[in-house]
């Protein structure tokens, strides 16, 4: 068992029977899964951009990414229908749990005059959407073998019925909220 499981397990499911009191271990909100995704305008244009974004999506979350495609075309982009515009990839289970464990335990921190993630990110049903700017703040990815940097959105989907549930669940398990002024 990863150790941020681990940490779910023991102190978060504690944490949030008592600020919410649920009566069924059931009702706990879940992280069911966590999908990283790299937009690649350029990749129209040039192929090797989408190559070198595989390459790293693939080292930073251990799984190769699918490429996801435009689904309508767009004249003031030059984006036609199925042209190739990213790649993403979803996680579950224990890769899930270890790429969260390096999220924020050694990749946040590594980010310059990092005040903390935005509280306000929910989606309304509970899902926390993060967008990181470069893809160095993940140590697996080697400054002089990279291209461009690009940035990438993180989404943890969660089965939380509300944003508040959800944020309570995403502090306990050490996401570093950023303080309102």
């Amino acid at each position: 068992m990863n150790r941020m499981q681990e940490r779910y397990q023991q102190e978060v499911v504690p944490a949030l029977q008592n600020a919410f009191n649920y009566r069924n271990v059931m009702e706990l909100p879940r992280i069911q899964k966590v999908v990283v995704n790299i937009g690649l305008g350029e990749a129209m244009g040039n192929s090797k951009a989408l190559d070198a974004a595989i390459t790293d999506m693939t080292t930073i979350t251990g799984q190769k990414p699918i490429q996801t495609k435009a689904r309508k075309s767009i004249a003031n982009f030059k984006l036609r229908e199925g042209v190739i515009i990213g790649v993403k990839v979803t996680l579950r289970g224990d890769r899930m749990w270890a790429f969260l464990d390096r999220l924020l335990n050694v990749a946040l921190p590594r980010v310059r005059d990092f005040r903390g993630v935005s509280p306000d990110a929910f989606d309304g049903r509970g899902n926390y959407t993060l967008g990181l700017r470069d893809q160095l703040i993940f140590p697996e990815i080697e400054y002089d073998k990279i291209d461009k940097l690009r940035g990438m959105e993180i989404t943890i989907v969660t089965t939380a019925k509300n944003d508040e549930h959800s944020r309570a669940m995403l502090k306990f398990l050490g996401m570093p909220f950023r303080k309102e002024a």
